[in-house]
Parts: structure tokens; C-alpha cells; sequence
């Protein structure tokens, strides 16, 4: 979409998401393994053979700028839980 909007002349993108996880902790089996992700990598493919450096790499600038994912994950937003419970024991 970023391409598009930008008129970045684009054949393909592919976009690989990894990342490190210890099992252990979400299991609860280590109370020393931490619950969720250690490190997420993520890798971009671009086959853009008519772009030119430079508009690749505002791409690159304004992908990362306005991805909803990456942005929530670099600067993580307060999170608000609240239970309800229909038949609360007695």
C-alpha cells in the first residue's frame, strides 16, 4: 500500500517474520523462561528492478514510519484487562 501511495514501481514483496520463543514459559514448566517472544526478526524481499535507490529506501523509511504492527510493538500502548465472570463461584 505504501508503494502504491508513493508511486514506487513494485513487481514484488515478499516479508518473512521470525522469531525466538522458550516454550517453557508460556507451558508453564520454567518460572525462569520468559512467557512471549525474546527477539522477532523480520526480513523484506523487494523485486523492484525499476525503483531507484532512493525511493527504495524512503519505502523503507515510510513502511516502518506507518506499520500498525511494528509501531504497537516498538512503543507498546497501555493495556487495560478486565474479567467478567458470568457464574462466579461460590
Amino acid at each position: 500500500m505504501v508503494a502504491a501511495a508513493m508511486g514506487v514501481p513494485i513487481r514484488r514483496i515478499e516479508v518473512t517474520v521470525e522469531g525466538d520463543l522458550d516454550l517453557r514459559g508460556t507451558l508453564g514448566v520454567s518460572k525462569e523462561a520468559l512467557v512471549g517472544f525474546e527477539q522477532i526478526r523480520v526480513h523484506f524481499e523487494v523485486d523492484a528492478p525499476e525503483a531507484t535507490a532512493e525511493q527504495l529506501e524512503k519505502l523503507r523509511e515510510k513502511t516502518e514510519q506507518y506499520c500498525v504492527v511494528m509501531q504497537t510493538l516498538l512503543q507498546p500502548p497501555p493495556i487495560q484487562a478486565e474479567w467478567n465472570y458470568a457464574h462466579p463461584a461460590r
